[in-house]
């Protein structure tokens, strides 16, 4: 394994951390700034917002730097971004730290996966691609809960530090171990916008909007639903993180397997039971064993859309899947947004803590819907195009564009 890998998956784990860990520490952050939870919640709507600009924006604009020289400008935005965050005197400066922060992920990660597949042998681009991911995944495992705990016990603020310290560290390893690599080429603007006027595409992207907002209406607000109504102590949200984070891995393990053999069926199944386990956490929120239980359903239904719905959107725009597919990752946190904007909207309303769940199961049927409306189009069209669709993008497809955040592509 190239030791550049290593470095990548260093900055992955970074920008995994930073992402989800505001979710444990949103009361201690709403706190120290005076604000409420669902106004603290906007700094999750911020973060993902900044991912649906910058992933599209730093890409195109990436076409124009040699590629290692991106990587580390964009781990410079990161590092600058968390530094914003953990020193801001006002809620206001910090909400811009967290933008600043987010405008490196799309890109990072669409960069970075097509760095990882040109370090290896042709052969070897998947697991390439999957080790640099890891960084994200693991993220959620160790990096979220300790942050947490770390941000719970000494202040939210170290936190912060300590996250831009691993931007520091990924930073250097990009700078001495990721060789020097030639200019890409240009990017055809017009050529890749060619691929959203395919009515499939479009339809995978509002899934992916749909079906992962379903996930982020119930975790966004997971501390003080957990600790208000499921009776767990604050400490004890990190443990439900490591939960929530062993979910998410075992469900784009499986997604990432089953993507290939039955995409459509993956995607009915785990959205329509996401929309269940979802309206259900309504109700097993109020006892600690149902929490525990429901966090890691959640976490596995809503991790095991990614590998499929990113792979979705590659085969429907395999001509030009480099542009489709980062804003496909900026999709993923459109989703983000509107979950965590919507989810504080209903508490703000006086509707109890457990009411983002609600929309959360709403969001994820609606995403189910679409699904059923794409296989129906498809099997009408597959009569005049029998080769067309279920077609992968080819020896060039997931190994050129980016794989969706959070997700780990399969390698068979």
């Amino acid at each position: 394994m190239p030791l550049a890998l290593l470095a990548l998956a260093i900055g992955a784990f970074g920008i995994g951390t930073t992402e989800f860990v505001i979710m444990g520490l949103l009361p201690e952050v709403a706190a120290d700034y005076g604000v409420t939870i669902p106004t603290a919640g906007f700094l999750v709507t911020g973060y993902a917002l900044g991912v649906v600009l910058g992933a599209p924006l730093m890409t195109v604009l990436g076409t124009r730097v040699p590629r290692k020289r991106m990587l580390m400008l964009l781990m410079g935005l990161f590092i600058a971004g968390n530094v914003l965050s953990a020193l801001a005197p006002a809620f206001g400066v910090m909400l811009a730290g967290r933008v600043v922060a987010s405008l490196a992920h799309g890109a990072f990660f669409g960069i970075g996966s097509v760095v990882a597949a040109g370090l290896v042998a042709p052969e070897k681009k998947a697991g390439a691609i999957a080790m640099m991911f890891t960084g994200l995944t693991v993220a959620n495992v160790v990096g979220v809960p300790l942050g947490t705990l770390v941000g719970q016990t000494a202040g939210w603020r170290l936190t912060f530090l300590v996250v831009a310290a691993l931007g520091v560290l990924g930073l250097l390893g990009i700078a001495r171990l990721v060789p020097e690599l030639p200019r890409p080429e240009g990017v055809r603007i017009r050529h890749e916008l060619a691929a959203f006027r395919n009515v499939q595409v479009l339809l995978a992207m509002a899934m992916t909007v749909l079906g992962f907002g379903g996930v982020f209406a119930a975790i966004t607000y997971i501390t003080p639903m957990m600790t208000n109504v499921a009776g767990f102590a604050d400490t004890s949200v990190t443990w439900l993180l490591v939960l929530f984070g062993l979910g998410m891995v075992a469900g784009n393990l499986i997604g990432g397997r089953f993507a290939d053999r039955a995409l459509m069926p993956m995607l009915y199944v785990s959205l329509g039971a996401l929309a269940v386990v979802l309206a259900v956490f309504t109700l097993t929120a109020h006892t600690k064993a149902g929490a525990a239980v429901t966090v890691v359903l959640i976490g596995a239904l809503g991790f095991a859309t990614v590998p499929p719905l990113q792979k979705r959107v590659l085969d429907q725009a395999a001509g030009a899947p480099t542009l489709a597919s980062a804003v496909n990752i900026g999709a993923f946190n459109l989703g983000n947004a509107l979950a965590a904007w919507l989810g504080g909207l209903v508490i703000a309303a006086g509707l109890g803590w457990t009411a983002p769940n609600w929309v959360g199961a709403a969001l994820a049927a609606s995403a189910l819907v679409l699904a059923l409306v794409s296989g129906a189009l498809e099997r009408r069209t597959a009569g005049t195009h029998p080769a067309g669709v279920g077609r992968s993008g080819g020896s060039g497809g997931p190994a050129v564009a980016a794989p969706a955040a959070g997700a780990v592509p399969a390698h068979h």
